[in-house]
């Protein structure tokens, strides 16, 4: 089968199992998780039935990290990881897939002191480790892959192959039965080791390598598909100085063949206006009639390309969007109101929703929240910079806007932006209060029964109305949120810095259900199947449902 034939087949197949997903056909329960957001539309947000509101996850040592059981309520399984989680769980195939770092050290030949990122796979039904992939780290340290994170990224999962971008911003294609399957699946033939708790690697695509990327501190991208376009973001960023991007030609954005590791087109905007990094993932849907992947630049400006292959190897630019105020400006360190896009876009109901951010060790200034028609084509900003002749004036890095040139800012007439929330409406030119405030965020928004849910870093949960982004509350976590909500059952599931998961009603007016201690950390979002919640906190995986009782896995000390 000729591949455009494929891919249009394929993104009808994703076509349908998005309507599936977000509620828009009936669907009784979810019966798969296959990557971050469920479907390519990254909508955290399921049709479940009943899920349980409080449960209790027992006791740890916390030297060696063994669950100890004890008092425990609605927790099916639990499973180890590593000492440092920041990859979703992704449930496919009877498995369950995590990244993490190599601190559960599962391997003989990988020791807990050999630093890694590693991809683990757990069996669903009772939480038993099958087998890890290991991605040793770069030599050239922090300022390309920091020490201790492991991989970062979330993987999709279909069939009996997996995707994942790791830590040496390397693509990979897995089978999800890794080596216990006892066949060695190709063209990569080259792994260190065919045991059966070892991975197997279909094909790989070295970022660094092939196309002279050069990530600023981690490669993370959730990888999502458009029938057979693998759609990746890079990572690209500016140096260890911060001061300039490091290789500004090289691509931001790419689509590969997903069933050959192919490069199918590459482009590298933003080029020299990158801020920081490019942390964020892209997303997927059919929007208008036709095929869009979003992807979140590194410059701030979210930018849609046509999915589709060319014969050129250059993508299509459909239309872009400035998540900042033109008026804003870039320092390092946070200290500007100029942001990155960490988070990643977000598609519901024919709309995109997106909320500018930043590395986390920047704090947790002015955040922009954004609703856009992916209708309209070209730079679709709500605002221009226009120089003294009226004529619009190119991006640029550090601020948009040069005063002591006589440029302005002016209303775009194509402007796509169906709303911006900031945070409480204010009188102009008064402040907000903290608890008034959309801070800078790493997280999606999730939709459901026309709410819409963000948290933002400093700890600040928002519910909207999805389609006009009037505020209905606010509640804060009293802790930082590096993950994003998933709503199901009519409750919102979130987790925070502190290792907590609270429970809210999913309703107009603030309802707190629960308060759940998770024992540790939580980075990632939680995620459903067959009404058990499956959350990862920083060191362990947990499965958890109504009524559930721990199954007798193996939790002894994991071999060193």
């Amino acid at each position: 089968m000729h591949f455009s034939t494929r891919l249009i087949l394929g993104i009808a197949l994703v076509v349908l199992l998005t309507r599936l997903a977000d509620g828009s056909e009936p669907l009784a329960k979810t019966t798969c998780w296959p990557q971050w957001g469920c479907t390519g539309e990254r909508n955290n947000a399921a049709p479940n039935g009943r899920l349980p509101v409080e449960w209790n996850v027992g006791q740890f040592d916390f030297q060696t990290g063994r669950w100890l059981g004890g008092d425990v309520k609605n927790v099916l399984w639990v499973a180890k990881l590593g000492t440092e989680s920041y990859g979703s769980p992704v449930i496919a195939a009877g498995k369950v897939f995590c990244a993490t770092n190599n601190g559960a050290a599962y391997l003989p030949r990988y020791p807990a002191t050999v630093d890694l990122g590693c991809l683990l796979c757990f069996r669903q039904t009772d939480g038993r480790f099958l087998w890890q992939h290991s991605s040793e780290k770069l030599q050239a340290g922090r300022d390309l892959d920091w020490p201790k994170q492991g991989i970062c990224s979330t993987p999709l999962v279909e069939g009996n192959r997996l995707w994942v971008v790791t830590n040496r911003a390397e693509v990979l294609c897995l089978d999800t039965d890794g080596f216990q399957d006892g066949e060695n699946d190709g063209p990569f033939q080259d792994e260190p080791s065919t045991d059966g708790a070892e991975s197997d690697v279909v094909w790989r695509f070295d970022m660094m390598r092939q196309l002279h990327t050069v990530q600023h501190n981690m490669a993370s991208c959730s990888v999502t598909a458009a029938g057979d376009l693998l759609l990746v973001a890079t990572s690209n960023g500016v140096d260890a100085g911060h001061q300039r991007v490091a290789a500004p030609q090289a691509p931001s954005f790419l689509a590969l063949n997903k069933q050959t590791g192919q490069l199918i087109w590459a482009d590298n905007a933003p080029g020299e206006n990158i801020l920081h990094g490019q942390w964020g993932s892209p997303a997927f849907a059919v929007l208008g009639g036709t095929p869009q992947a979003l992807f979140p630049g590194g410059d701030g400006w979210l930018y849609s390309y046509l999915a589709e292959p060319t014969e050129d190897g250059k993508p299509q630019l459909l239309w872009k969007f400035d998540c900042n105020p033109k008026s804003s400006v870039w320092k390092n360190g946070g200290q500007g109101d100029r942001n990155s896009l960490v988070a990643t876009p977000v598609i519901h109901d024919g709309l995109v929703y997106l909320a500018t951010g930043e590395d986390p060790e920047s704090g947790d200034g002015q955040g922009d929240l954004w609703c856009i028609d992916p209708t309209r084509r070209g730079d679709v900003s709500a605002e221009l910079v226009v120089n003294t002749a009226g004529q619009p004036v190119p991006p640029r890095r550090i601020s948009a806007v040069d005063a002591n040139a006589r440029e302005r800012v002016v209303a775009n007439p194509n402007s796509a932006a169906v709303w911006h929330y900031r945070g409480r409406e204010v009188e102009q030119g008064a402040e907000r209060d903290f608890d008034e405030m959309m801070h800078r965020t790493l997280s999606l928004a999730a939709i459901a029964d026309g709410l819409l849910v963000i948290p933002d870093f400093a700890g600040l949960v928002h519910c909207l109305d999805a389609k006009t982004g009037k505020q209905h509350w606010t509640h804060d976590m009293m802790a930082a949120v590096w993950g994003s909500p998933l709503l199901a059952d009519g409750k919102i599931y979130l987790g925070n810095e502190n290792g907590d998961v609270v429970v809210f009603d999913l309703a107009p007016k603030l309802n707190v259900l629960a308060q759940n201690a998770m024992g540790d950390a939580v980075y990632s979002s939680p995620a459903v199947v067959d009404r058990t919640l499956y959350i990862a906190t920083r060191s362990h995986l947990f499965a958890i449902a109504e009524g559930a009782k721990p199954i007798n896995a193996p939790q002894s000390k994991p071999k060193q």
